[in-house]
């Protein structure tokens, strides 16, 4: 299954896509000092390999642990792109570097579970997953599928 994008996304998330831009500045100094730090709470410093170029990217993410080894992610941005299931990607964390394998997940069912689960953990997940959920607790179908064509995904790493 492709994670391109079908389409430009909404102005809304062009304009956060921007805003995080200039945040991640600062936060890829401060996640990559080999030191915990309060944001490494919630956030990683992830080295990513350009799938063509071969340049090394620092992508700073929101994750969640949901323990045995396992993090979950929310993958709204381009930088998952270059994600391989064969290709280990160093995540710092806390001030460590672990490596950990990708698995985007892109089932809408699953991607209901798991950020249910991530926003469970940490309520923030939901100003940056603009995705309402329903009366039944749920995330709106319609809604999540605009999401998951515009390449939404959830990044699931297992730790090594």
């Amino acid at each position: 299954m492709s994670t391109a994008p079908a389409s430009r996304p909404p102005l809304g998330r062009q304009v956060q896509a921007r805003a995080m831009k200039v945040a991640n500045v600062p936060m890829r100094v401060l996640l990559g000092l080999p030191v915990a730090t309060p944001l490494g709470k919630r956030l990683m410093l992830a080295t990513i390999v350009g799938r063509r170029s071969g340049r090394i990217y620092h992508q700073p993410l929101s994750y969640v642990d949901v323990g045995d080894g396992v993090l979950l992610t929310p993958g709204g941005g381009r930088w998952k792109l270059n994600l391989s299931l064969d290709q280990p990607v160093t995540l710092r964390i806390r001030g460590r570097d672990v490596q950990a394998r990708p698995e985007l997940i892109g089932d809408p069912e699953e991607v209901d579970r798991l950020l249910a689960v991530m926003a469970e953990v940490n309520p923030a997940v939901n100003s940056f997953v603009r995705i309402p959920r329903g009366p039944d607790g749920h995330l709106d179908r319609d809604k999540l599928a605009a999401a998951l064509r515009y390449g939404f995904r959830v990044v699931r790493w297992r730790t090594e």
